[in-house]
């Protein structure tokens, strides 16, 4: 009877131990997945940035660019350009580039944010980008 009583300890101690790791494995899981579809979302919409930047005018700058994905990820997109002679309304980091080839160059920065109301531990998933190109 004593040895039944140790032998279903025993495996409720083990089961109890399986589930945590499992639940572990499951959130950490979980978090890696959330983080990479981040990543990509941050690739997509540097590609976006470039090209609602190129479709524009110079003289008409896109100065920020704020996206939603799914109602799950935040996306925030940001432009600062960089060239010679840029009008004084585009948000320029340098406007006296001695460079032709360097002249109407924009800086992209997109910052990813998994929103808060998504279930998350401590740290909360967030991914920045940032990426230089010529117009």
């Amino acid at each position: 009877m004593l040895t039944a009583i140790i032998f279903i300890l025993v495996i409720s101690l083990i089961l109890a131990l399986s589930l945590s790791l499992m639940r572990d494995t499951t959130q950490k899981t979980t978090n890696r997945y959330l983080y990479e579809q981040a990543q990509l979302l941050a690739r997509s919409a540097t590609e976006y940035a470039v090209m609602a930047a190129q479709a524009q005018n110079l003289s008409h700058c896109l100065k920020r660019i704020d996206m939603q994905y799914q109602n799950i990820y935040d996306i925030n997109i940001s432009l600062h350009y960089f060239g010679n002679g840029l009008p004084t309304s585009c948000p320029t980091l340098a406007n006296d580039v001695g460079h032709k080839e360097s002249n109407s160059s924009v800086l992209i920065d997109v910052w990813v944010h998994l929103k808060p109301n998504i279930a998350q531990e401590e740290n909360p998933i967030s991914y920045f980008r940032r990426t230089l190109q010529k117009l």
